[in-house]
């Protein structure tokens, strides 16, 4: 995780809710789409462990006040997380070829989807756990198509004490000593920070 972290969730307040009255932030998301892009095929979802505004809010807002619960397992498959992301991307292409080229509209629907996508990501956060909706947000399963095996992070099993820290801190929820090729990962680094054997370290 970057010092920074904890504080790019104002980003998504910002344009979510001012980008109504001003669409030129919904540019913002071109930005976003493009960083993610450029990082996944290295580093995976490190994106969205580090740099996500919406992943940011999600731990470090969202997360005062949700109930914690466990993610349910099915959100994880592939069979739901193609279809929303290809409806999803669908959809938005389809808005986009609407607004015949016209800059502020453009923009709006850049808004609209970051306003729509957060608003679900918070309902889901309060009511289960802060990163529900990374576990089948659209641009986490593209970074997760892209970004394969890269970027792992590996066990040393001979210092490792099963004491299980790792798996405690995880937003993801993943079993870290048993899931290490798991591309879910969002090597934010909380399980390699708080092993104290340093028995976890990232990997290309």
């Amino acid at each position: 995780m970057l010092k920074i972290t904890p504080y790019l969730g104002i980003l998504v307040v910002i344009v979510s809710i001012a980008g109504l009255w001003y669409p030129v932030l919904g540019y913002f998301m071109i930005l976003v789409f493009a960083t993610l892009l450029a990082i996944s095929p290295f580093r995976g979802r490190w994106f969205c462990g580090n740099l996500c505004p919406r992943g940011s809010f999600s731990d470090f807002w969202v997360g005062k006040i949700s109930q914690n619960k466990k993610i349910p397992p099915v959100l994880r498959s592939f069979w739901v997380r193609v279809p929303i992301f290809l409806f999803m991307m669908g959809f938005m292409g389809y808005r986009l070829l609407q607004t015949q080229g016209l800059f502020n509209q453009i923009g709006m629907i850049f808004v609209i989807m970051c306003l729509t996508t957060t608003t679900i990501a918070i309902l889901l956060g309060l009511s289960i756990n802060p990163r529900t909706w990374c576990t089948f947000c659209p641009m986490g399963t593209l970074q997760h198509i892209l970004g394969k095996d890269r970027y792992q992070v590996k066990l040393d099993a001979e210092k490792c004490i099963n004491c299980k820290k790792c798996d405690k801190v995880c937003p993801m929820q993943l079993d870290v000593r048993n899931s290490l090729s798991k591309r879910d990962c969002i090597k934010c680094g909380r399980c390699v920070e708080v092993c104290p054997k340093a028995a976890l370290a990232f990997e290309n």
